[in-house]
C-alpha cells in the first residue's frame, strides 16, 4: 500500500472512530425531565427551582434537560458545565416579572463591572453548555421597559439621562459570563427581552447558530439588543434573524475609565449569514469601545428599511480603544437610510457622566462611570478596514463619517459597491481611504476636506466636494438617533 493510501486510511479509520465515540457518548447522555421534579407548564407556577434541580442533577452526568410541551414560568436558571438545555418544539420559557427572582451577581453591564440581576438563562463561569431547541425563551419584559422609561422621565430634567441604563435595573435574556465553549441555536426563538437579549461577555469559543430574536412586541422595548459581543474571542455568529429596537449585532469592548481599566479586547470573531429586520443599525462596533476590536469579520447580512443605519462605528470622547483588521463584506441593504456611519460624539446625554451637585448619596458605579479620562486616551482609532461588495439601495446618505483630527479613521479600503443614495455625505477626518470599483448613484456629491486623503473617487457619480466650512467634528453635538 502506498504511503498516500496508509494515511487516508488511517484519517478514515480515525474519523470513523471520533463518529463512533461520538455517537456512543450521545447515546449515554441521559435526559432528566423537568416533570420529575416538579415543574408544571401551566404558566403559573413558579418553576425555577425544579428546573434548576433537573440542570443541576443534569450536571452531575453530563446529561440533557429537556420539557414536557407547555408554558414554565421562571426565575433566573443557571446551566452547568456538560449540561444540555433543551427547549424543544411546543415548550415556553416565561420570565418572571419580578425583578426580585433574578438574584444579583457580579457582571458587566454597558461597558462598566457591577453587580446587576442575572439574566433569565446563564451559563456563568460555565465549561462545555449548551443551549438548543426549536422553543421559546420569552422575557415577557414589558413591566421592566416601563420601569425604565419611568426612572428616565425623571432623571431627564436632573441631567442624568446618563444614569437611567444603570439604576433601572432590567434582566437579559441570555448572558454568557466567563465561560468557554457554549453553543445557543437551533431554531430557538427569543422574545421580549427585558434588557439585552444575548450577552456573551468575557467568554471564549461561543457559537450562536440559528436564533430568531423577536422585541418589538408589547411596545417598543428599550435597549433590546440583539447580540452583543462583549470583550469576547473566538465567536462564531450565524444564521440570525433579528428584529429589535436597538443594537442588533454589535461587538462591545468596554466604557470610559472602567473599560480602559479592564483593557480586554473583542477579537476572532465572525458573524455571517443574517438578517436584521429593525434595530438601531444592522452591524455595529461600541459605543463600548475601550477595550478595542481585533480580527473582526461579518459577511452575508442583509439589513431592511426599519433600520437606520447599515454598518456603524459609534465611540465618544471618553472611551478610548481601537478597532483594527476589520472585514465587512457582502452585505446587502434595502431602504436602509445611512449606509455607513462613523461617530465619535454618540449620543452625547448618555456617553458623558457628570454628577450634579445637588445629589448627596452617589451609588459607586456613578463615580466610575464619571471618571475623567485624559483626552488623548479618550479618543478611539480607527485603522485598517476593509468593507466591499455592498449593495445599498434607496438610501437617503452614502456616508456620514466622523472622526478625530488628532487621529483619523486611516487606511480604510471600499471596494465594488453598488449604492445608490439622495445624497453623497460626507468624510471628515480620514487618512488613506482606498475606494475600487465604487459604483454610486448620487444626488448630491460626497464632502471632505482633505481630497488627498482618498484615492479612487473618479468612477460613476462619485465626485467629491470641498468641505464648505472649516469646523472642528470633535465639538460637534451629533446625537443618533436615540430609540431607547
Amino acid at each position: 500500500m502506498t504511503h498516500w493510501l496508509r494515511a487516508l486510511a488511517a484519517i478514515l479509520l480515525s474519523a470513523a472512530f471520533m463518529m463512533s465515540n461520538a455517537t456512543h457518548a450521545a447515546a449515554a447522555s441521559p435526559d432528566f425531565s423537568v416533570a420529575k421534579y416538579g415543574a408544571k407548564p401551566d404558566g403559573k407556577t413558579m418553576n425555577t427551582k425544579a428546573i434548576q434541580a433537573a440542570i443541576d442533577a443534569a450536571a452531575k452526568q453530563g446529561g440533557t434537560v429537556t420539557f414536557p410541551a407547555g408554558t414554565y414560568l421562571t426565575g433566573s436558571i443557571f446551566v452547568k458545565s456538560g449540561v444540555t438545555l433543551k427547549v424543544g418544539k411546543g415548550v415556553t420559557l416565561l420570565g418572571s416579572q419580578d425583578i426580585k427572582d433574578y438574584p444579583v451577581l457580579p457582571t458587566r453591564i454597558a461597558g462598566i463591572e457591577m453587580k446587576w440581576p442575572a439574566a433569565l438563562v446563564n451559563v456563568y463561569q460555565q465549561d462545555n453548555a449548551r443551549i438548543e431547541g426549536e422553543g421559546t425563551i420569552d422575557g415577557d419584559g414589558k413591566v421592566f421597559w416601563d420601569s425604565y422609561w419611568t426612572l428616565r422621565k425623571q432623571y431627564e430634567p436632573r441631567g442624568l439621562r446618563w444614569a437611567s441604563d444603570y439604576d433601572a435595573q432590567r434582566p437579559r435574556l441570555i448572558q454568557v459570563f466567563d465561560s468557554k465553549d457554549v453553543k445557543l441555536g437551533g431554531g430557538l426563538l427569543l422574545k421580549r427581552a427585558g434588557f439585552w437579549t444575548v450577552h456573551i461577555c468575557y467568554s471564549e469559543s461561543v457559537t450562536i447558530d440559528g436564533v430568531i430574536i423577536r422585541n418589538n412586541q408589547d411596545g417598543l422595548g428599550p435597549s433590546t439588543d440583539g447580540i452583543d459581543i462583549d470583550s469576547s474571542k473566538k465567536i462564531l455568529v450565524q444564521n440570525a434573524d433579528i428584529d429589535v429596537n436597538d443594537d442588533a449585532l454589535c461587538m462591545k469592548a468596554g466604557r470610559d475609565s472602567d473599560g480602559l481599566r479592564v483593557a480586554r479586547r473583542t477579537e476572532d470573531v465572525v458573524v455571517r449569514d443574517s438578517i436584521v429586520r429593525s434595530g438601531a443599525a444592522g452591524f455595529t462596533f461600541g459605543s463600548e469601545t475601550s477595550g478595542g476590536f481585533r480580527n473582526i469579520e461579518a459577511y452575508n447580512i442583509t439589513v431592511l428599511d426599519k433600520v437606520p443605519v447599515g454598518i456603524l462605528f459609534k465611540s465618544a470622547h471618553t472611551r478610548g480603544g481601537f478597532g483594527e483588521n476589520i472585514r465587512l463584506h457582502d452585505f446587502t441593504m434595502k431602504g436602509t437610510p445611512v449606509v455607513l456611519r462613523i461617530t465619535m460624539n454618540w449620543n452625547p446625554s448618555y456617553s458623558y457622566a457628570k454628577i450634579p451637585d445637588d445629589v448627596k448619596d452617589v451609588p459607586p458605579y456613578w463615580k466610575v462611570l464619571a471618571t475623567q479620562v485624559p483626552k488623548e486616551q479618550g479618543m478611539a482609532q480607527l485603522r485598517d478596514v476593509q468593507i466591499w461588495n455592498i449593495k445599498a439601495t434607496g438610501a437617503k446618505t452614502a456616508f456620514e463619517v466622523d472622526s478625530y483630527k488628532e487621529k483619523p479613521a486611516t487606511r480604510f479600503t471600499l471596494k465594488n459597491l453598488d449604492i445608490q443614495a439622495e445624497q453623497g455625505g460626507h468624510l471628515y477626518d480620514i487618512a488613506d481611504w482606498t475606494f475600487e470599483n465604487a459604483r454610486l448613484k448620487l444626488g448630491k456629491p460626497v464632502e471632505m476636506e482633505d481630497g488627498k486623503a482618498v484615492r479612487g473617487l473618479a468612477q460613476g457619480s462619485f465626485v467629491v466636494q470641498p468641505r464648505p466650512i472649516k469646523e472642528d467634528p470633535s465639538k460637534k453635538s451629533f446625537e443618533e438617533q436615540d430609540k431607547s
